[in-house]
């Protein structure tokens, strides 16, 4: 057995009790919304988001409860809502091995499904009475508008740098994870000072998952990471590797792919061929020394507490979540 399964196999008796609380909350009385519901939030997610809240809460002291593991479902339901209007927006094929939503019921029942998932976290997070966490909620709803509106402003952007770039996958991405992982904090009432720590161990998590996904959108398969290899660069979305590799080539060379690129149609095999330049070259190697400073930043911030099974579990999910295949 791999380490890498192993490692989920730790998890899994977190797994089964946040994927029973998911299954629970779909109950609205319009069938077509359980169905959307099921087809996207159950099956084959990480259930990264949830597992940081409940591991963060029982860091911080909560009990393990029904309760907590109902609230850790707020973090999965605004994650595959933003999945579902992702689909839309760049006009998805596949999500999770399985047809996206949208090519399932179409665009407007996607974008309704993804409605209601948002709406559905809001109701959850109501009944904890916290105003801090609902605080914690909306600023991290607001920042993850405002990143995916910034990647829209940057789509078939050649010229997008990195600054730009790290804006768009911290607020996209690596917020929600700060927030579930924040939020564990709150809920248990810890000081603040012991929040900011969780917080700033989710953000860095965050970035260097994505940081990570950004690589393997280069160098997995489809059979492996659930979606078709080099999907960021046809849907134009420039990321990290695709940045230094740009950046590495000279001057005529660049402006000969910008070029061809923004053109109105480009040949499928000038597609594969870009992937392969940036699998090959140094900037891969480069973007995965990022993500594991990321990964040692986020566990620095883990310093503080003292050592015990869910501090180890914490660490290990981000040592894991920044080295996987998939």
């Amino acid at each position: 057995m791999n380490s890498s399964q192993t490692l989920l196999d730790r998890f899994e008796p977190y797994f089964e009790k946040i994927n029973q609380a998911l299954a629970g909350i779909l109950t609205s009385p319009v069938e077509l919304v359980n169905e959307i519901g099921r087809h996207s939030l159950l099956g084959q997610g990480k259930r990264v988001r949830p597992l940081l809240f409940v591991l963060s809460s029982r860091l911080c002291g909560s009990p393990d409860t029904e309760e907590m593991y109902r609230i850790s479902t707020v973090f999965e339901c605004i994650h595959t809502g933003s999945l579902l209007h992702d689909d839309v927006l760049d006009n998805a094929e596949t999500r999770r091995n399985k047809p996206a939503a949208r090519q399932v019921w179409g665009n407007h029942a996607s974008v309704l499904g993804g409605d209601y998932l948002y709406t559905k976290a809001l109701e959850l997070a109501l009944t904890t009475g916290n105003t801090e966490f609902l605080r914690v909620l909306n600023q991290m709803s607001l920042e993850m508008v405002e990143g995916q509106m910034l990647e829209l402003a940057n789509t078939d952007n050649w010229d997008i740098g990195r600054e730009d770039y790290m804006r768009i996958i911290t607020s996209k991405t690596a917020v929600l994870m700060s927030a579930a992982s924040a939020s564990g904090g709150v809920l248990a009432g810890a000081e603040k000072k012991v929040v900011e720590r969780l917080r700033s161990f989710g953000l860095n998590l965050g970035i260097a998952f994505q940081l990570v996904d950004d690589v393997l959108d280069y160098t997995s398969c489809e059979e492996v990471f659930g979606k078709p290899v080099g999907k960021d660069l046809r849907e134009g979305k420039i990321t990290l590797p695709l940045i230094y590799t740009l950046c590495a080539l000279d001057r005529a060379e660049n402006e000969r792919i910008k070029s061809l690129f923004q053109s109105e149609k480009v040949a499928e095999e000038d597609l594969e061929s870009l992937i392969s330049m940036v699998r090959e070259g140094e900037a891969i190697g480069r973007v995965q020394a990022e993500a594991r400073e990321y990964m040692r930043k986020a566990a620095v911030s883990l310093d503080p507490f003292p050592d015990s099974p869910m501090k180890q579990d914490l660490l290990a999910l981000n040592a894991y979540l920044c080295e996987r295949r998939f």
